[in-house]
């Protein structure tokens, strides 16, 4: 199967060095952590808009969500012309006690649209269950993988391990295997995944399941930091793309500790840089090695 051209989101490397400032009420509760006062949409939006405008000279790709700041973002200008802008597509619903517990396709990201106006792509998340039928996820990704063709934009698809809803024991190593064995083939251009064992197990355990991941996937695919320890993230990031993973999109493991700080700007600007940098670094050596040796 023909994949995209990837360029727009790739360094001179090769790698993928892409972060990330889609999450929504996840990011709420960060701040709330940190404040007594309500964290208000605006709060969100101000936060992202600096993010995206501080850190994508930096980065290879950003991606931003409908809900709070994408079309703010375009209209600003906020990101740098040498980074390519990534749209959240989907939609979230609390459910089962989780802040982010059901997933639809979101309509109000036109593919279109979007793309006229500078978008080069779109990430759909994807819960994977143990307990949950396979046709449901299947049928949501060929749709965005197929609507995504449709506009000329790139697909991302960022399936994530959930444990079932009928409780019992629960594998969740096993349901990152799992979700990439069922959804890695189906046609997205970038697989978007969580690292094994969040990264805390010995070098040779990650690195064994991430190699188990890049059999599984079809085409390239990049690990998010969503759980993954601050300090542990660039370790992570380097076994993952030494067993065939392609770079990084990431938020939390960048911008996270800058919440709450007494000058988040200051912050972002020197911390956060500093983190993003580092980052590219690792993919870039890694990336740029492996096609050496190639």
């Amino acid at each position: 199967m023909n994949h995209a051209d990837l360029s727009p989101l790739q360094r001179p490397s090769g790698a993928f060095a892409m972060l990330a400032v889609d999450q929504r009420e996840a990011m709420r509760n960060m701040f709330a952590e940190h404040t007594d006062q309500p964290v208000t949409d605006q709060d969100l939006r101000d936060f992202k808009l600096e993010a995206a405008r501080i850190l994508t000279p930096y980065a290879s790709g950003v991606l931003i969500d409908r809900q709070f700041a994408l079309d703010h973002a375009i209209e600003e200008g906020v990101v740098d012309p040498g980074c390519g802008l990534i749209a959240s597509a989907d939609h979230f619903e609390p459910a089962h006690g989780e802040l982010v517990g059901e997933v639809t396709i979101d309509r109000l990201v036109d593919p279109h649209k979007y793309a006229a106006l500078g978008v080069k792509a779109l990430k759909l998340l994807v819960l994977y269950r143990p307990d949950e039928p396979a046709e449901g996820r299947v049928a949501m990704v060929r749709e965005f993988v197929d609507s995504c063709r449709s506009a000329g934009l790139i697909s991302i698809i960022e399936p994530v391990s959930r444990k079932p809803l009928a409780g019992g024991d629960f594998d969740w190593n096993a349901g990152i295997l799992a979700a990439a064995k069922e959804l890695g083939s189906l046609g997205a251009d970038l697989y978007k995944a969580e690292v094994p064992f969040h990264g805390q197990a010995s070098e040779a355990d990650v690195r064994d399941a991430c190699a188990e991941l890049t059999k599984a996937i079809d085409g390239p695919w990049v690990v998010l930091s969503s759980g993954v320890p601050e300090d542990v993230f660039p370790d992570a990031v380097r076994w993952a793309c030494l067993e065939g993973a392609s770079g990084f999109l990431s938020g939390r493991a960048v911008w996270a500790s800058c919440i709450g700080a007494p000058d988040v700007v200051e912050s972002l600007s020197t911390d956060a840089v500093r983190r993003l940098q580092r980052l590219c670094a690792v993919v870039d050596d890694v990336v740029s090695a492996q096609r050496t040796n190639a």
